[in-house]
């Protein structure tokens, strides 16, 4: 599609419908930052609490990164007990779903079902750790963290939001 002077295109139909027939969204304003999440949610609770609309309000996390914790090393006997955590679980719902059907003795569709979704669900996970050849060996858990956290609210609340920010103890603010 050509572009304007300045490098935008023009609208066309489409970008309407895209953006639902409502406009550009209200402009935003930054009222507070705070080094953890913790203290940007404590923020939001204090404006929810002193009844502030607080869907105009957003926690923006900035300076993303991905941090994976990792938790130990994966074995094959490892991956094959997780398997069979799993297929216990998988088994139990199976069980109980059959038992609920069952005519006389319940309790053993349920044992067998538990009992086979345990020794799957052992086999599969040693397989399927098998199958990786030694290229993850190891379990982990990933996070995503921000830097920081800008509390921001639509434009022509932002006063009203600092106003009772202020009142807020600010031992977590930036």
């Amino acid at each position: 599609m050509p572009r304007g002077p300045s490098g935008t295109r023009p609208a066309t139909r489409d970008d309407s419908i895209a953006e639902g027939r409502t406009g550009s969204p209200p402009a935003t304003v930054a009222v507070a930052s705070y080094d953890d999440y913790a203290g940007a949610q404590r923020a939001v609770d204090f404006l929810s609490d002193n009844n502030f609309p607080v869907d105009r309000v957003r926690i923006v996390g900035s300076d993303l990164r991905l941090v994976e914790q990792v938790h130990g090393r994966l074995t094959t006997g490892r991956a094959a007990l997780a398997g069979a955590g799993t297929g216990a679980w998988f088994g139990l719902l199976i069980g109980i779903l059959l038992g609920a059907f069952a005519v006389g003795a319940w309790w053993r569709v349920l044992l067998f079902a538990v009992i086979a979704g345990v020794v799957w669900g052992a086999v599969f996970g040693a397989i399927a750790h098998a199958m990786t050849r030694g290229q993850r060996d190891f379990t982990s858990t990933p996070t995503l963290q921000a830097d920081h956290y800008t509390v921001i609210v639509d434009a022509d609340a932002a006063d009203q939001a600092r106003e009772m920010l202020s009142r807020l103890p600010t031992e977590s603010r930036r």
